[in-house]
């Protein structure tokens, strides 16, 4: 039953990528506007984060329309087809799940923020404008 399951998702999924990253460009909202300086201070806190993710993830593509919605300048890194990104996320979060938002504190700590409603409001509570 194996054998005709997992391809069977395998299909499934190349053909129903395309419909979902268009429809992500299609839908996602314009970026908050701030002024030069107050951008320039986001951007700088936004060089300590990192979203792992899967390209065609829903839960991830909801977290990147966050991401753009705020205007929020965040390495992705694809944990699906980049071994290295892959062992990173399973060695600083502990598994192999996406999202997932890596945090570097200024001490240099790290904290590993899984789940997209869990993300997204931390993003809102961090960067959202008042």
């Amino acid at each position: 039953m194996r054998f005709i399951i997992r391809p069977f998702f395998q299909v499934l999924r190349v053909i129903l990528t395309p419909f979902m990253l268009l429809s992500e460009k299609l839908t996602t909202p314009p970026a908050v506007s701030r002024s030069p300086e107050v951008q320039a201070e986001v951007d700088n806190a936004c060089r300590d984060l990192a979203l792992y993710q899967f390209r065609a993830c829903p839960f991830c593509i909801k977290v990147r329309k966050e991401i753009a919605r705020l205007g929020l300048t965040i390495e992705t890194r694809d944990a699906q087809n980049d071994p290295q990104h892959r062992a990173d996320l399973e060695a600083g979060g502990g598994r192999i799940k996406v999202p997932c938002l890596r945090i570097r504190e200024q001490d240099g700590s790290e904290q590993w923020l899984y789940e997209s409603d869990d993300i997204n409001a931390w993003l809102r509570d961090r960067f959202e404008p008042a």
